[in-house]
């Protein structure tokens, strides 16, 4: 689920379009700075912002999050809100992102992995494929082994999974694994009366 917005930068004069000026660490900074309290003060987690060269433009790519999900509707607001703090930081003479650029709002998405307690927290019932990484003596490699099973719970400490309880730290990157649903077994006798009534 995502809100795109395109459009070009303010101070785009003198700047080919089909050269776009390289996006360097400070404006990275610089774009967080202002996007960070729109999404936090909306009452979401900022999850991930990339800023991308994409043709001739840059793609600006925010993902967030909530414990109570995400809408269309709300993307859809807080796209206006970040759209009009970075125009108006702009206007102001802070030069963000030289040239066009896409503005693309959207939820985290299930492919993302799930790296912080939040993320295991808001995806408890779902099943997941991790590696379980075994505690090693100091000095010794760690081992893992990969391990798909059910989030029962977690909080601040761990994850119980319906195969054990692990720490954080034993635990790499989760991966949700999309479950497709069942179909429910019809009973004998109701396919035998099937069978009887098309007679």
């Amino acid at each position: 689920m995502s809100q795109q917005r395109s459009r070009r930068g303010s101070r785009d004069a003198g700047i080919p379009h089909d050269r776009p000026a390289p996006i360097t660490a400070e404006h990275r900074g610089r774009v967080r700075a202002i996007i960070e309290p729109a999404v936090s003060g909306a009452g979401y987690d900022l999850e991930d912002l990339t800023i991308q060269r994409v043709g001739r433009r840059h793609l600006v790519r925010i993902a967030i999050d909530s414990d109570h999900g995400v809408s269309l509707d709300q993307i859809a607001d807080l796209s206006r809100d970040i759209s009009a703090r970075l125009d108006e930081a702009e206007a102001g003479g802070d030069e963000l992102i030289a040239g066009e650029y896409e503005l693309e709002v959207g939820s985290r998405g299930v492919d993302r992995p799930l790296t912080e307690p939040r993320h295991w927290r808001r995806n408890v019932g779902r099943l997941v494929q991790v590696t379980a990484v075994a505690q090693a003596e100091p000095g010794a490699k760690a081992a893992g082994r990969p391990l798909t099973a059910r989030i029962i719970a977690a909080d601040s400490s761990g994850v119980t999974l319906d195969e054990g309880r692990y720490a954080f730290a034993e635990l790499g990157p989760g991966r949700i694994q999309v479950e497709l649903k069942r179909l429910e077994t019809v009973d004998e006798d109701e396919l035998e009366d099937v069978g009887e009534d098309e007679e």
